[in-house]
């Protein structure tokens, strides 16, 4: 059960090289257009607060212990909700966030191996009430590419990071714990078919059904 505010909350999501950094900025300015009332707020994950854009970039490059790795998303994480996230929520207001919750799942987890346990733990101790009710997006529009694909596209762009640098295996795992994440929550999931032209998702984006 998730968290519920008079304000909407979005995630995108996808394995490096899926296309959704592409889409999100165009999809903040559509929903201004649609709702010129309510404020949009962009942000992003790991970072959103000058304490989480610190982490951002230990995170990134710095070589560490994946439970210390995982401890420092979530970290980021609640400094995020408490200072970002849950405000704007409350106040009324549209949340984009590029990544949140299920890139732990799908990084740490699926590509890195630290034990869904551990992760569920730590999910509920950063986004969980004693009643046992989470912070959730409202929706999250998972972009799915097959890995090889996905590596094409991000020898095309800058300098990777020490997650883009990772091997096709690794991001196979990301991709399936993604969609495991997608086919236990079909409610919440939106699934992009990212092989799809740019122009196609965008049509599709267009057309979502939102209940803001």
């Amino acid at each position: 059960m998730n968290i519920q505010y008079p304000g909407y909350f979005l995630s995108f999501e996808g394995i490096d090289g899926a296309g959704k950094s592409t889409h999100i900025e165009a999809f903040g300015e559509l929903l201004k257009q649609q709702h010129p009332n309510r404020e949009v707020v962009m942000t992003r994950e790991p970072g959103g607060t000058p304490l989480g854009e610190q982490l951002r970039k230990l995170l990134l490059d710095a070589p560490m212990n994946l439970e210390t790795e995982a401890l420092l998303m979530f970290a980021a994480r609640r400094e995020h909700i408490a200072q970002v996230i849950e405000p704007a929520l409350q106040a009324g207001k549209i949340v984009i966030s590029d990544r949140f919750t299920d890139a732990s799942f799908a990084y740490q987890g699926g590509g890195r191996g630290l034990s869904l346990e551990k992760l569920n733990a730590l999910e509920m101790w950063v986004q969980g009430r004693t009643d046992g009710v989470l912070l959730q997006p409202n929706l999250t529009i998972l972009f799915d590419l097959p890995g090889a694909i996905a590596e094409a596209r991000r020898s095309q762009v800058r300098a990777p990071d020490k997650f883009e640098q990772m091997d096709l295996d690794f991001f196979e795992r990301v991709r399936q714990e993604y969609l495991r994440r997608a086919k236990a929550d079909p409610k919440r999931f939106h699934l992009v078919d990212a092989t799809q032209t740019r122009e196609a998702i965008w049509e599709e984006l267009k057309s979502l059904p939102l209940e803001i």
